[in-house]
């Protein structure tokens, strides 16, 4: 469900155009400066109160790859810490990561006038809490896209990890 919930603005805002897109990056996006009351919206952006922002933020895609990239470690890992919290404590934790990863981007850059968008906070809270729920499971992967391998989980997740510091910075 929440692959779903994830993949639809994307779609939506693909076939609206750029302009659309743009504008929903804007008004759904999380904001430091604006949340922090140090730079103003444009009052045609303003679509929800700032506050939201902590979440629908976290709903937007900056295009397939950062889209296909998320849900894939959503759907790899996320089902096993669904099985483990239940359908619904689940969904309050991703959530709550979701809000978690943009609060924590406020901390960082409260004067960032640069939207935040992506799933990529509550993925981070996903991957954490796999790691401490099943820290010995091996994954299968294709490395070079050919060669399966079985290798432990925390390989892949520390990879993710770097991936996400290496796009941070």
């Amino acid at each position: 469900g929440l692959i779903v919930v994830n993949a639809l603005p994307y779609l939506a805002t693909t076939v609206a155009g750029e302009q659309f897109t743009n504008a929903a990056v804007l008004g759904l996006g999380y904001i430091p400066s604006v949340v922090h009351h140090t730079a103003q919206l444009d009052p045609r952006f303003v679509v929800i109160p700032e506050s939201l922002s902590y979440l629908t933020y976290s709903f937007l895609h900056a295009d397939i790859f950062h889209l296909g990239g998320n849900m894939l470690f959503l759907w790899v890992f996320g089902d096993n810490v669904e099985d483990a919290l239940g359908h619904f404590r689940y969904l309050v934790f991703y959530l709550l990561c979701a809000v978690a990863g943009a609060f924590f981007q406020g901390l960082v850059a409260p004067d960032s006038q640069a939207p935040l968008i992506g799933a990529s906070g509550a993925i981070a809270g996903v991957v954490t809490a796999y790691l401490i729920l099943f820290p010995r499971v091996k994954v299968w992967i294709l490395a070079f896209a050919r060669i399966p391998l079985r290798i432990p989980a925390y390989i892949v997740l520390a990879l993710w990890i770097l991936l996400q510091l290496v796009m941070f910075l």
